[in-house]
């Protein structure tokens, strides 16, 4: 039976939204494709009907989380006080709280290193994430924009990364005042 493509195309929707979610809170290896699946209220037998296989998925959900991404840095302010909301906004206690809907870098990083299949999809987001930013946010002199902007990143994915690991509220807390400084 075949379904109309705007089904179709929701359907496949719901799954990335799921994935990425999901991959994000436990990391790829810990969620299932029956759970992604039974997480968007589908059964698992359409699956490869939307992808080749769980690879294929998690390229595309980090390809579906990196323009969640791009799109909260077009709704930040291209001023310094926009920069600053969303640097805030990025080292909060909320999104240290909520993997699963925050930073794909900081959630999954350290397995796309070790995911041949996805690594691409991380560098094409990366490069594209830097350019936007070094371009959306101002920064010192224009040539010094994009090591700018690497060195925030690197601070901030860095110190959520960090803030997530440690089991003192007190020292998570720290760790991003300081890298909010």
């Amino acid at each position: 039976m075949r379904y109309p493509a705007a089904e179709t195309a929701e359907k496949h929707r719901r799954i990335l939204d799921a994935a990425s979610r999901l991959f994000r809170r436990r990391g790829f290896g810990d969620v299932s494709v029956a759970e992604i699946m039974q997480a968007t209220g589908l059964t698992h037998g359409p699956f490869y009907n939307h992808f080749p296989s769980k690879q294929a998925l998690m390229a595309e959900a980090i390809g579906h989380a990196s323009a969640q991404t791009f799109g909260r840095i077009a709704n930040a302010a291209p001023s310094e006080a926009g920069k600053a909301a969303y640097l805030e906004a990025y080292l909060s206690t909320a999104h240290r709280d909520d993997p699963g809907d925050g930073c794909l870098m900081a959630a999954l990083a350290s397995e796309i290193g070790r995911e041949p299949a996805v690594k691409a999809v991380m560098t094409t987001h990366l490069k594209a994430l830097i350019d936007k930013m070094a371009e959306h946010f101002p920064w010192g002199p224009k040539r010094e924009a994009r090591g700018e902007t690497i060195r925030a990143l690197a601070s901030t994915v860095g110190a959520l990364i960090l803030a997530r690991a440690v089991d003192d509220e007190e020292l998570s807390q720290e760790i991003l005042r300081e890298a909010a400084r």
